[in-house]
């Protein structure tokens, strides 16, 4: 690629953005999409919207850029946002062709033993969403995590069918492709949209050697009560970028992602290069998914309730099960944590990508969930119980 061509382009700078005023009159409920850097940090949202938007920007943060700009004097080091290659985390990457049809899934691979981590990234992210963790969990558990289709390395003959039924059958065939009819123990991870197709493909029940079910950071009350502000806010952000190294760092000062060392190997894919244009833009076309989004939500508590293997929910934040912003939906998962029919834990001072943001905690999160469940290779072991020998 030609760096050259790159200079003619009439760059949205950082530098141009935090100057513009806000337009913004009223901060969205939480989103399905809280990871999109809006176009404007110096805009100082409501009380609740670091939460809702996943920011995580911190209130001294808001306080500095008010009180001094300086720091917008000096570029910052392209050296901090160069982008990491994947090789650091994972041990493999390979495409995995579905039989009957021109569909080619990217995986990202890691570990030698024990049972699957098979994650499932957000909406606008992809696999290497799970890097940094997976360069632990890979040292007690094997890990699969796949590029969804309209993301990341997949390619598909229709990238915009985000359907939940496609997006889970999609998951079964990659599935059966590696593993062929007997996978080893899996315990699905899936992180807001992810998160719908792990509960959508457990409730199935077709995935024999399913052990365990983990969702992080998506509940069917507030993600129904966002969608309302989805266009506005995929419209919002940034649309092009002169370089990759600009999008990592506006995605970080954006406040999208705290964590710069995740974000320099989980941006880069999300991203295409348009010769047209002559910059980067995203490559999931969100904003033409819209008849799906209603689907990847709706009657998703019943759902997930209904799996019939162990569950762990994940939260950034309490107010992800505030009955007011959900009213009806939030109730049976409410009761069912009461009830303890599954694990919940929340993650503090962490935006929506947990798994990014607080790498070493969520690793810890999933192998005791993993180790109390005893979910070995082969499913749960029982103490004292001897496998038959495999003939």
């Amino acid at each position: 690629m030609d760096s050259s061509n790159l200079s003619s382009l009439p760059e949205e700078s950082l530098e141009e953005e935090l100057e513009q005023p806000s337009k913004r009159s009223e901060a969205p409920l939480p989103t399905a999409y809280a990871s999109v850097p809006l176009r404007s940090p110096s805009q100082i949202p409501n009380p609740l919207s670091k939460l809702e938007f996943g920011t995580g920007a911190s209130a001294e943060s808001y306080n500095l850029l008010e009180e001094d700009n300086s720091w917008l004097a000096a570029r910052s080091s392209p050296q901090k946002y160069s982008p990491l290659d994947w090789s650091g985390y994972f041990d493999e990457e390979k495409d995995v062709s579905i039989p009957d049809s021109n569909d080619v899934f990217h995986v990202y691979m890691a570990g030698t033993e024990g049972p699957v981590v098979f994650c499932l990234h957000g909406g606008g992210y992809s696999g290497l969403s799970f890097a940094l963790s997976t360069s632990k969990i890979k040292e007690k558990a094997r890990v699969v995590a796949l590029d969804l289709r309209g993301h990341g390395k997949s390619s598909t003959e229709n990238d915009l069918d985000l359907s939940v039924e496609t997006m889970c059958n999609d998951v079964l065939a990659v599935v059966k492709e590696m593993y062929g009819e007997s996978p080893p123990a899996i315990v699905l991870v899936g992180h807001s949209m992810g998160g719908s197709v792990a509960v959508h493909v457990a409730a199935k029940k077709i995935l024999s050697t399913l052990a365990g079910l983990v969702v992080v950071d998506v509940v069917e009350g507030t993600a129904m009560a966002s969608l309302i502000h989805m266009q506005k806010i995929l419209s919002s952000r940034m649309q092009h970028f002169s370089s990759i190294e600009k999008a990592i760092e506006w995605t970080v000062k954006g406040g999208a992602l705290r964590n710069i060392d995740s974000a320099r190997v989980s941006i880069p894919p999300t991203l295409k290069y348009d010769d047209s244009k002559k910059c980067y833009v995203y490559r999931a076309q969100l904003e033409e998914t819209e008849q799906y989004w209603r689907g990847w939500y709706e009657g998703l508590s019943e759902k997930f309730l209904s799996c019939p293997v162990p569950k762990l929910l994940l939260l950034a934040g309490t107010d992800r099960l505030d009955s007011s912003k959900g009213m009806e939906l939030a109730r049976p998962l409410t009761i069912g944590q009461m009830q303890g029919k599954f694990q919940m834990v929340v993650v503090r001072h962490t935006g929506h990508a947990i798994q990014e943001d607080a790498p070493e905690e969520f690793v810890t999160l999933i192998l005791n969930f993993i180790s109390r469940n005893r979910i070995g290779p082969h499913g749960v072991e029982i103490p004292g119980l001897r496998r038959p020998l495999q003939s």
